[in-house]
């Protein structure tokens, strides 16, 4: 097995020289593929989406802990982008369940998509608001040493956040969930570009775009699923 240790080790150090002094990790791309391949079986309503992303997830962790770390030539604490992928493993395991479950008791697609309700909503941008508030003084607190600005720890707090609620809410069926994404994109995508993470800023700027065209989709089936839901509601018969 020394030669998949090896092919492993390669993998892990190969990079991708774009410029004089600036490369990209191997590992960024393909685990952003991985996260973009997600995506996709994410619209078509595929229990797949889950397995897929983890191994996405897994390798951007690989990533992003090292600049956390302070890793040689770090000169960002990417806590939140480190951190969320941790939590998308925890959150696509239970999405993973969730979705599976589905499957086998209504032996149809994985998830029907549906708007969450009033109270639903307000539960989650609550508990959102109060978590980007909490991380902005932790990540700001682990993060002291490093010379970046105050609002780069905000950022990376709503980035954390709500790409957790945006997930979760993919688990439950909220088409919310793609608008839990717009919102992610519209401060990832320059953060990214900032810091010379190119390709997760590509990523984001062409999730952007998927994610306009993802609503659309699950909007749609969102009302076209809804009648067959209620006329498939048990009815009390007159005696």
């Amino acid at each position: 097995m020394h030669w998949f240790a090896d092919l492993i080790d390669r993998f892990y150090d190969a990079h991708w020289q774009v410029a004089t002094g600036q490369s990209i990790s191997y590992r960024e791309i393909v685990g952003n593929a991985f996260g973009l391949a997600s995506a996709l079986f994410g619209l078509r309503r595929s229990v797949w989406a889950w397995p897929v992303g983890i191994v996405g997830n897994l390798l951007l962790f690989t990533v992003f802990v090292g600049q956390a770390a302070g890793a040689e030539g770090a000169t960002t604490p990417l806590y939140g982008q480190a951190s969320r992928q941790v939590f998308f493993v925890l959150t696509s395991v239970y999405g993973w369940w969730r979705w599976k479950r589905n499957r086998s008791s209504g032996g149809g697609p994985a998830v029907h998509p549906r708007w969450a309700s009033g109270g639903e909503r307000l539960a989650l941008l609550a508990g959102s608001a109060v978590a980007v508030v909490a991380c902005f003084y932790v990540f700001r607190a682990v993060g002291a040493g490093f010379p970046v600005p105050w609002w780069y720890y905000l950022a990376d707090s709503w980035i954390f956040v709500g790409s957790i609620a945006a997930t979760y809410a993919m688990a439950r069926g909220f088409v919310d969930f793609w608008l839990c994404w717009i919102a992610v994109d519209l401060v990832g995508v320059p953060e990214l570009l900032h810091f010379r993470y190119y390709p997760s800023a590509v990523l984001y700027a062409v999730y952007a775009g998927f994610v306009l065209w993802g609503f659309a989709v699950w909007l749609r089936i969102s009302r076209r699923e809804r009648p067959q839901r209620r006329s498939a509601a048990p009815t009390l018969e007159p005696a």
